[in-house]
């Protein structure tokens, strides 16, 4: 009886976080090209997808400034990088961090997992009033397969196990982190990973709508991820949608 409550539990997580997320609406387009923007503000920097933005935008010449907690976590060096410390639920930090910012990048996490929490949909509020305050147009950010359209995609495993059992409430505040920004005015391409790891970039996985499997767990290297989302700075591809991506 135990286990059948459960499942139905689950099951419902499922659908709920099905409806609370975004449902894309626009069809991807051919991946016109856009202008490139110069300097790029990248949030979560000190996060394992983070670390890896940063890199990966000094070596494509971008003019980075990461905003951290603590500076002191992220440990690099760079003549094009200026590390502002900040707290994302504070807006005038935001906001002093924003100006002068052509894109932003937002990896935000957090650890706080067993209790009801609004970091990201809070922070990321913070994050579209400052852009909009400043005229930054794009956005790209970083949430998760598993809610939305993608409801269901990470595997049996997480839909049956970690995001009922640990992340229940960190993915229900991603479904309004995601809807906050489907909501906004800025131009926002919403990334969808799979299963994160530390593994080596490959440059070979996919993406798109139906990317991720409902029966096993899908995975990618945050160093991967990062790459996919910095080649959303340069292209209209997924302008206002929310492509999965996944090792294939």
């Amino acid at each position: 009886m135990l286990l059948l409550l459960f499942i139905l539990y689950a099951i419902a997580l499922s659908v709920g976080l099905a409806r609370a997320g975004h449902r894309s609406r626009v069809v991807p387009s051919s991946g016109a090209p856009r202008n490139r923007p110069r300097r790029v503000l990248i949030v979560g920097a000190t996060g394992g997808t983070g670390r890896q933005l940063v890199a990966q935008a000094l070596e494509r010449g971008y003019t980075v400034t990461a905003f951290v907690r603590d500076p002191s976590k992220l440990q690099l060096n760079h003549p094009q990088l200026t590390v502002v410390q900040g707290d994302v639920l504070n807006y005038a930090s935001v906001e002093s961090a924003m100006r002068g910012q052509e894109a932003i990048v937002c990896a935000l996490g957090h650890k706080r997992y067993f209790y009801p929490t609004r970091i990201l949909s809070e922070g990321t509020q913070n994050i579209l009033r400052a852009m909009e305050a400043h005229g930054v147009s794009r956005l790209v950010c970083e949430t998760s397969l598993g809610i939305g359209d993608s409801a269901g995609r990470l595997g049996l495993f997480y839909t049956f196990f970690i995001i009922p059992v640990i992340l229940p409430f960190y993915f229900w505040d991603k479904t309004r982190q995601e809807r906050i920004i489907s909501e906004s005015n800025v131009e926002w391409v919403i990334v969808r990973p799979g299963m994160l790891t530390n593994a080596e970039k490959r440059g070979r996985f996919r993406h798109g709508r139906h990317v991720g499997s409902f029966f096993w767990t899908v995975r990618i290297s945050r160093a991967d991820v990062a790459d996919f989302m910095l080649n959303q700075l340069e292209t209209n591809m997924y302008l206002r949608a929310a492509p999965g991506v996944a090792w294939r």
